[in-house]
């Protein structure tokens, strides 16, 4: 009787862990309802929902939750680390540490708003399949978080955009007139391409292990407006001789021997 008992009840989860893969009642979307695969993901923020208010996130803001309790990521600008628990749908979320670098006025505004959404216990909500997931954190207010699922990005073929020059520990965002212009490209054949903000450009980058060696760079001979030439001479400055290079999953950096760089995320790829 013992025995008959077991099979019943293994048959009964069986059947349950089924159903839990089916879409939700009056749902044809057909997305997974199962418990949310939220960890081993990269999580980029769309936006931020705080009272009321929904505001686009920086490009480089986002959150990887790992199996072993630990989320990192960055808040937009700052990068940070935190003990996260993920029981059924809750994520619980103890206090950041980050870094502390300074930046943009807006972007530190926002940075503050996600620090204090992304902590205590968050209601997640997941959606879809694959790289077409997302992800909604809430908190019990009502505040609420956006995310997307994003795989890697290879250093070459990717064109990656430039969203913040860096200086010692001060992040710079670009200026309107060179923002989502200023881009680069690498190709295969150890080729370099793409706009400084003003003027295209084409030159030779050797990658070597941690640094790429850029030869001299060819670009056109535009005349443009003092901000976007600043901009111009900053990355030029950058893209010069050996470079040493970071990239993480879809954020690249660039320091120069004299500590000035570019940080730069990954936007689309060659078809």
């Amino acid at each position: 009787m013992r025995e008959l008992r077991t099979a019943v009840g293994v048959l009964a989860l069986l059947t349950l862990a089924a159903c839990g893969t089916e879409a939700g009642p009056g749902d044809g979307s057909g997305s997974v309802r199962n418990e949310p695969p939220v960890t081993g993901v990269h999580w980029s923020v769309s936006s931020l929902t705080v009272g009321g208010k929904r505001t686009a996130a920086p490009a480089d803001a986002h959150v990887e939750i790992d199996d072993k309790g630990r989320a990192s990521g960055s808040f937009g600008c700052n990068r940070f680390t935190a003990d996260a628990r993920v029981d059924g749908d809750s994520v619980t979320v103890g206090r950041a540490t980050t870094t502390e670098m300074g930046c943009e006025k807006d972007v530190q505004r926002f940075e503050t708003a996600l620090a204090r959404t992304f902590d205590g216990e968050l209601e997640a909500s997941v959606e879809g399949r694959g790289d077409d997931r997302t992800l909604t954190l809430t908190t019990a207010g009502g505040e609420r978080i956006d995310l997307t699922a994003q795989p890697p990005a290879p250093l070459t073929g990717t064109s990656w955009t430039v969203t913040s020059l860096v200086s010692a520990d001060t992040a710079t965002g670009l200026p309107a007139a060179a923002r989502d212009t200023a881009r680069l490209t690498f190709g295969e054949d150890g080729s370099v391409e793409g706009d400084l903000g003003c003027n295209s450009f084409h030159g030779t980058a050797d990658v070597s292990g941690s640094t790429i060696t850029f030869g001299r760079l060819a670009s056109t001979r535009k005349l443009c407006p003092g901000p976007e030439m600043d901009v111009e001479r900053a990355l030029l400055g950058v893209l010069k001789g050996e470079t040493a290079y970071e990239l993480r999953h879809r954020s690249l950096t660039l320091t120069a021997p004299s500590g000035e760089g570019l940080v730069a995320t990954a936007r689309e790829a060659r078809g």
